[in-house]
């Protein structure tokens, strides 16, 4: 998940400057896809227009920590060029981010959605790049407030309201991209709930799966996402391992219950899966006192589970498998020993 830290952090030793040299790494470590935000809501706007964006926070290290000015377009049509070049294909996915002119606020339909991504398709298409997609996930971790403010209704995938919105959009993309497998991904803990989803009429489902999630874990470290305010980190850095190292059998358990829920709910509305976002913590970074091995740890163990299922098309190593994540990026043989790992996996028969 290169997210929009592609496109916004290309100062000097952000990670993206050069995204021939980014690029050649994230292949060289074994990936053969990756999932970026193509910003519909503002190509489908003024498709070669600068836009300012506003931070979405200064804790965490995707995307810019201040305001940011980008070109959407025809950065898109270089980055996917490079991509083409180098054998790695691309899901496009969209964060929906804020610029100063609320612009995301303007979809305020399913049909406006689903509209946005078709002009932004058709100039992939144009640019002739199609073929280089793998997939489009129309909004990231649907219906959430942060990615979804545009959307109207309540936050919860499985409501009818959720369900109307998600079909129609992805009937006005398909409508012209047939081919183009589709998806919403989400983010709520699979052991709850997902036995019963539908998928939304979706060609696939984009889980995202963490341990963190999966369990009490944030609530016992007192954990709460936040976005502007260092004592998060501050607590993750001073408790986070404590707390897993004092019943690593149980956090691993409840990694393996909600991964197992995501296989079954594949099977059940037979989808093939796909995880971009996955196995440790939601947020981590190169920062004081937080180290590398026991994340490695976790998403390694995850990653097993997951790919020993059979109900995975794609998976990731994790979501800071970027090259802003010093500490885990240059642990090269790591990516290869686990990319390895999923090519080795079986394959959904649906």
């Amino acid at each position: 998940m290169w997210d929009f830290s592609w496109l916004e952090r290309r100062w000097p030793g952000a990670g993206y400057e050069d995204w021939d040299v980014a690029v050649g790494e994230l292949a060289d470590r074994g990936y053969e896809a990756v999932r970026i935000d193509a910003y519909p809501h503002l190509i489908s706007a003024h498709a070669d227009a600068d836009w300012t964006l506003l931070p979405e926070w200064t804790t965490n290290d995707w995307g810019a920590p201040g305001r940011c000015v980008v070109t959407p377009w025809p950065a898109l049509s270089e980055f996917l060029a490079v991509c083409r070049r180098q054998g790695v294909r691309v899901a496009l996915s969209s964060w929906f981010r804020q610029d100063t002119t609320e612009r995301r606020l303007a979809l305020s339909s399913p049909e406006l959605l689903g509209r946005a991504w078709l002009e932004t398709l058709r100039r992939v298409a144009d640019a002739g790049h199609f073929d280089t997609l793998l997939y489009v996930d129309l909004c990231n971790e649907w219906p959430l407030e942060p990615w979804a403010r545009f959307y109207p209704g309540t936050r919860e995938w499985n409501s009818a309201d959720s369900h109307a919105w998600m079909r129609t959009a992805i009937d006005v993309v398909r409508s012209e991209f047939p081919t183009l497998p589709l998806c919403f991904s989400n983010t709520t803990d699979a052991s709850s709930c997902h036995a019963d989803w539908s998928a939304g009429d979706a060609d696939l489902l984009e889980p995202h799966v963490w341990m963190a999630t999966a369990s009490d874990y944030y609530a016992r470290l007192g954990y709460h996402y936040e976005r502007f305010d260092l004592a998060g980190y501050g607590r993750v850095a001073e408790h986070a391992r404590a707390l897993f190292e004092s019943d690593r059998p149980g956090w691993m358990n409840a990694l393996d219950r909600s991964i197992d829920a995501s296989a079954e709910w594949g099977r059940r509305q037979r989808r093939p899966l796909v995880t971009t976002e996955c196995w440790a913590l939601v947020d981590y970074k190169d920062w004081p006192m937080l180290e590398w091995d026991w994340i490695k740890e976790i998403c390694a163990h995850g990653l097993a589970r997951a790919a020993g299922t059979g109900a995975w098309a794609a998976l990731a190593t994790s979501n800071f498998c970027g090259p802003q994540f010093r500490g885990m990026w240059r642990d090269t043989a790591w990516h290869r020993r686990l990319n390895q790992l999923v090519r080795s996996g079986r394959l959904p028969a649906y």
